[in-house]
């Protein structure tokens, strides 16, 4: 069984590279994220602006390619969940025949929120997101987040000390890295500690 949802926010951060869309169910309180990549979020941002490119970008080529060749967009269903990444499908008709295609999420509603496509989610995959978390998994969660953190922590660092760089920018956009690197660092610390706690 799929349950009828909506994309309910777009979360585009200036630092880092994944960026998130909560899905909200339509009539029920349950919600959950998707971490998506930069360039899938401000896809998705701009076709649900409408906000079009001099040149068709991807997800508008592959919409254009679909309505080029008789099909419609029917729906989306993101039908499972596995080793924390999600799985969908676009389901495309053209005339009385349907055709489903393998796809990420992102991609799927990039290409779909132009047209309100309907977005569906297994329930199995629903109920599985929307679960309370137990202790092993906050902190499976809290560790997957440290080590993002420390990616991102070296990945600065290696930036504030490239000469290319620091002679390329204004002050400002110095000042804001430096900035960054010292949430990420005290967040990443804080985690620390907490996970030293939970043992």
């Amino acid at each position: 069984m799929d349950v009828p949802m909506e994309l309910s926010r777009v979360l585009i951060t200036e630092f880092g590279d994944q960026q998130i869309i909560v899905l909200k169910e339509k009539g029920g309180g349950r919600s959950f994220p998707i971490q998506i990549g930069t360039n899938e979020a401000v896809a998705i941002h701009r076709r649900l602006n409408d906000k079009k490119a001099p040149r068709p970008m991807t997800h508008d080529l592959l919409a254009d390619v679909i309505d080029a060749m008789g099909g419609r967009l029917e729906k989306i269903v993101i039908n499972d969940l596995r080793d924390h990444t999600f799985i969908a499908t676009i389901h495309i008709r053209r005339g009385e025949k349907v055709v489903e295609v393998d796809s990420r999420p992102s991609d799927a509603i990039a290409l779909g929120v132009a047209f309100e496509t309907p977005i569906f989610v297994a329930h199995h995959v629903l109920t599985e997101v929307t679960k309370e978390p137990t202790q092993a998994d906050r902190i499976e969660l809290l560790r997957r987040r440290m080590d993002m953190l420390a990616e991102k922590i070296d990945e600065a660092a290696e930036r504030l000390q490239d000469e290319q760089f620091l002679a390329s920018v204004p002050p400002s956009v110095i000042d804001e890295h430096r900035r960054r690197l010292d949430e990420m660092k005290t967040e990443h610390e804080a985690i620390d500690r907490l996970l030293k706690k939970l043992g």
